[in-house]
């Protein structure tokens, strides 16, 4: 019988946590000095006046990752099983010189922020732990099946020139099914 390693970071939930247990994150950038203020939480998000450098934050909306595809591709990988979970974000620019200015993560349980230095290469990773870390199956890559256990996570990703984008986790693949992961 082979005896089932427990890492540090493994979730031992039994159940997938709620999606809607994190409250909904929105973004405020100074346009003088380029502070960013992450705001979750609390009531009427959407109407909080941030004032940095004696002016009002700008409030970043979201566009959706296919409408600036032609500027900036963004896509993620889920990886490491049970014990060893992660995301990897990766991105492709027109222009090779060209890099993403920051990156979240946003979790069941909170959010994940990182700054992508200009020489940075793609991915960029983000290590789960405890209820984020959850998963149905110890299969490294995801197979992108049903389940879609990282559903209701969402990375941001803001680019000077992109704006801010936004990209769900809730791929899906129908080739778990099919045995093509054993023919590659």
């Amino acid at each position: 019988m082979i005896e089932q390693k427990f890492g540090p970071r493994r979730c031992r939930d039994t159940r997938k946590p709620l999606a809607n247990q994190c409250p909904d994150v929105i973004f405020y950038r100074c346009m003088e000095c380029g502070a960013l203020f992450p705001v979750t939480g609390g009531k009427a998000l959407e109407e909080k006046e941030i004032i940095c450098c004696g002016q009002k934050a700008s409030r970043l909306e979201p566009a959706d990752a296919d409408t600036v595809r032609d500027q900036l591709q963004v896509t993620y990988q889920i990886t490491g099983g049970y014990n060893d979970n992660a995301v990897r974000v990766s991105w492709k620019y027109a222009s090779p010189k060209n890099h993403p200015e920051w990156i979240y993560l946003k979790t069941f349980t909170g959010g994940y922020l990182k700054y992508v230095a200009p020489e940075k290469r793609p991915p960029m990773v983000f290590a789960l732990a405890d209820t984020d870390a959850f998963a149905y199956c110890d299969e490294d890559p995801c197979l992108e099946c049903v389940f879609r256990c990282k559903r209701g996570f969402i990375i941001y990703v803001f680019d000077e020139r992109a704006g801010l984008i936004e990209v769900p986790l809730d791929k899906m693949n129908a080739q778990w099914q099919s045995g093509a992961k054993n023919e590659s």
